[in-house]
């Protein structure tokens, strides 16, 4: 057990590396493409779902205001974010309409284990990605058609069928698996979030070596962009949920749902609906910034909280 969990704490490293390896070689990673990377994305949607329990969508009800609060800042910080920064770096339509469409994405599962390693409120993170999931397929196809929709055409419906076969019937399924094979459940949770970095390394290294011509003449320009989007979101998660009364833990879990995306969903959706291969781009290395800023503020925070 104490293997699976360094693991999955070392998820920055591994993501890190992977991406490295990418940019020197494309063909480590490259062969994970196509289909594998919507099935790999319903493999982790499915994993979260067998995690989740009655309890945790009840928690919508006790403690509504906090959820309510994470949720709708994760819609509105993100996106606006998203929107100015792509204009403000001058990013190129492709990179522009990435960057849009992974700020608009839910919650990503990673930050449940980003706010287990910072001491936060682990209850509280686990139903905000949820709840940020299922509403995922109505908010991402309206938020990145009103966003990006000035700078390309934007297939909301194709949006909203991908959302929902992807992430939508993966995670319901989860869930069903959870209440009526609770063996099976139990048997699979410890693995698990093992898969889902394992894939998540997979699908973002397979991106960025895909694009690796088109991520070196971007530059910096373009990670800075993403950069920007993610420091921001944590930042601002942090501020605004200070501002409206949360409480200590409670505006650390906010700060992380804010600032981490479901990147892999970005990476799918744009390679789904998009023409241009380089929109899936800002996803893979958006995944590879949120992962190590939110560990890099985890470790801090719990430094802090007197931790080992």
């Amino acid at each position: 057990m104490r293997a699976l969990r360094f693991l999955v704490i070392a998820f920055p490293v591994w993501v890190t590396v992977a991406s490295l390896l990418a940019l020197w070689r494309p063909g480590l990673f490259t062969w994970f493409s196509g289909p594998l990377i919507t099935y790999g994305l319903g493999v982790i949607m499915l994993g979260m779902g067998i995690t989740l329990t009655a309890d945790d969508f009840r928690r919508v009800l006790l403690a509504p205001r906090l959820v309510l609060l994470g949720v709708a800042l994760q819609y509105s910080v993100m996106p606006a974010l998203g929107y100015t920064l792509a204009g403000l770096f001058g990013l190129p339509t492709p990179f522009a309409v990435g960057l849009i469409l992974v700020s608009c994405c839910p919650g990503g599962t990673a930050s449940n284990v980003v706010t287990f390693l910072a001491r936060a409120d682990v209850g509280l993170s686990v139903t905000m990605t949820a709840c940020s999931t299922l509403l995922a397929a109505v908010m991402t196809p309206a938020l990145t058609s009103l966003l990006a929709g000035t700078r390309v055409d934007v297939d909301a419906m194709g949006l909203f069928r991908s959302t929902v076969q992807v992430v939508i019937v993966p995670v319901v399924a989860g869930v069903l698996l959870n209440r009526f094979a609770p063996r099976l459940s139990r048997a699979v949770q410890p693995v698990a979030p093992v898969i889902a970095v394992a894939v998540i390394v997979l699908i973002v290294a397979s991106i960025i070596g895909s694009g690796r011509a088109l991520i070196l003449s971007a530059g910096a320009r373009l990670v800075g962009a993403v950069f920007a989007l993610h420091a921001c979101g944590f930042l601002l998660g942090y501020l605004l949920s200070a501002l409206l009364g949360a409480r200590l833990q409670a505006r650390r879990t906010i700060s992380i749902e804010v600032g981490m995306q479901n990147s892999g969903l970005g990476v799918v959706l744009a390679r789904q609906n998009f023409a241009s291969p380089a929109t899936a781009i800002p996803s893979a290395i958006s995944s590879l910034f949120h992962s190590v800023i939110g560990s890099a503020l985890a470790g801090w925070w719990r430094l802090r909280s007197g931790g080992q």
